[in-house]
């Protein structure tokens, strides 16, 4: 959908400077938007695919015990 927004604003562009400009605009955070930081002091934040770290470190802890858990005395 921003795509198809951008191509709408790149052609009713006059010059490069506009297009920069309206790509600025369409990218830009929203206004009034602050991060805020979480009472541990991590920043509430979430890394590139939404999960904090600790979440993601939890996660595969719980994995890694449940794949052991499954495998019981099998080895590879």
């Amino acid at each position: 959908m921003l795509a198809a927004a951008e191509a709408t604003m790149d052609q009713a562009a006059n010059d490069d400077a506009e297009r920069a400009r309206n790509r600025a605009q369409l990218y830009a955070p929203p206004k009034g938007q602050r991060r805020r930081r979480t009472r541990d002091g991590e920043r509430d934040r979430p890394t590139g695919d939404g999960m904090k770290m600790r979440d993601a470190q939890q996660l595969m802890a719980q994995l890694a015990a449940q794949d052991a858990h499954l495998a019981g005395g099998r080895s590879g």
